[in-house]
């Protein structure tokens, strides 16, 4: 009978595709995964700590891993590891594995198991280079999540991330066009590009290609309907860059430009090297190259010294951009960096008080965007199947699609007729 593995990822796509890579390794190896509530023999928790709610998440997921079968084997791996160490001996694990070493993860657990001992392999994260995982599938059935790049070197004042996932290292072109083929022979549409900081992909690499080639890479291999990027900053948005992807018709026209601010005094505390001036700049070139275009965000509330004024530019400069979609979370301080030991840190009272105010301004900026496209028709890529047998889709701009009728993996015109919880619900036209 062969041995099972369950995996659970918290965080962001870059995590998701890690998982993923992991999962087919453990396959190679003859493993299963474990179907959803059943036992396995070997638990993965895939962690994240870019927030004290994500450590304390990935915290109770290990727990738990641990309560339903105190016999399997756990693996801790992610960026809490990477950060921890050591410290998560604790918690049982057979094997403590960071940001690197995931192409080895099975090699190493089962050397660990035949050794009878508990292994920790976290390295230091200078001047590695670029893991190359692969994937040939991923979960669901139309699109998929491919990583180009990993690491940065911004060092935002309130960031964990470079300490626990390293520079810059990029995905070499010809790698990119190997898995996207991969991908689309494997029936998936959609490829979502991502990385840790995808704006700086290729600087580090001897021919330093752009992001523009990169996605020129992804958007030429057959198959492949769609294109879409993941998170972005403002700076990549120069005239050069807007043509290039105009020119490539399988670019999706939703673009997440990470604001973390509408206010300028706040983004350089934050020291994230642009302002509200340079981000709207951004959003205007793409706008006259996509006039539909969705832009979606982060946005950090309540951060060191924000005070009501700052907040008020922030929601205004929102109303201003008009996103489709806002991720709004409350600043976390992470211990080592500067921001963690700025004065003036806002009581979480006002920090959640705000997050509400701007959630809310969220929800009325998305329902605004969708009802420009009431009456309209749109191509929505179906994806899965839902309970009560309708269609669940996106069209390119992302916006979630419901339609009675369609096979998942199939790309559909439909008429957008009404607004839904989640988006908009449509027929199918052709």
């Amino acid at each position: 009978m062969r041995k099972t593995v369950s995996f659970t990822t918290l965080g962001c796509k870059v995590n998701q595709y890690d998982t993923q890579a992991m999962l087919e390794a453990f396959e190679r190896h003859g493993y299963a995964a474990a179907q959803d509530g059943a036992h396995a023999d070997v638990y993965v928790v895939n962690t994240c700590t870019v927030t004290g709610t994500g450590d304390k998440k990935s915290m109770q997921l290990i727990r738990r891993c641990k309560r339903r079968n105190p016999q399997a084997e756990l693996i801790i791996t992610g960026c809490l590891a990477q950060r921890m160490g050591e410290a998560l001996r604790d918690t049982g694990a057979r094997l403590i594995l960071g940001t690197q070493y995931r192409g080895r993860v099975v090699e190493l657990l089962e050397q660990a198991i035949a050794q009878n001992t508990q292994t920790v392999a976290v390295d230091g994260v200078e001047n590695v280079p670029y893991e190359p995982l692969t994937i040939h599938s991923h979960e669901g059935h139309t699109r998929a999540v491919m990583k180009i790049q990993e690491g940065c070197d911004n060092h935002c004042t309130y960031c964990i991330i470079p300490s626990v996932r390293g520079s810059v290292r990029s995905r070499p072109l010809n790698a990119i066009r190997e898995e996207a083929r991969a991908l689309a022979e494997a029936g998936f549409r959609e490829l979502v590009l991502t990385g840790i900081h995808l704006t700086s992909y290729g600087r580090e690499l001897e021919d330093r290609p752009t992001l523009a080639q990169a996605v020129e890479a992804a958007c030429g291999t057959w198959g492949v309907m769609r294109v879409r990027l993941g998170s972005l900053e403002p700076r990549v948005a120069t005239d050069a860059f807007v043509t290039a992807l105009r020119a490539l018709p399988q670019v999706c026209p939703q673009f997440h430009l990470a604001l973390q601010s509408g206010s300028d005094s706040v983004l350089r505390r934050m020291k994230r090297g642009y302002n509200t001036r340079r981000f709207w700049e951004a959003v205007c070139r793409i706008r006259a190259a996509w006039p539909n275009a969705a832009f979606t965000t982060d946005v950090i509330v309540g951060f060191p010294g924000e005070t009501e004024e700052e907040f008020s530019q922030t929601l205004a400069f929102c109303k201003k951009v008009g996103f489709a979609r806002l991720h709004v979370v409350p600043f976390s301080p992470r211990e080592g960096t500067p921001a963690a030991a700025m004065e003036e840190q806002i009581p979480e009272a006002v920090k959640a008080e705000r997050v509400r105010r701007l959630i809310a301004l969220g929800d009325e900026l998305a329902k605004r965007y969708h009802e420009c496209f009431l009456g309209a028709e749109a191509d929505v890529l179906l994806e899965e199947r839902q309970s009560d047998g309708s269609v669940m889709g996106y069209t390119p701009e992302y916006i979630h699609v419901r339609v009675s009728n369609g096979e998942p993996g199939s790309l559909v015109r439909v008429r957008l007729d009404g607004l839904t919880q989640e988006g908009m619900h449509g027929t199918v036209v052709e």
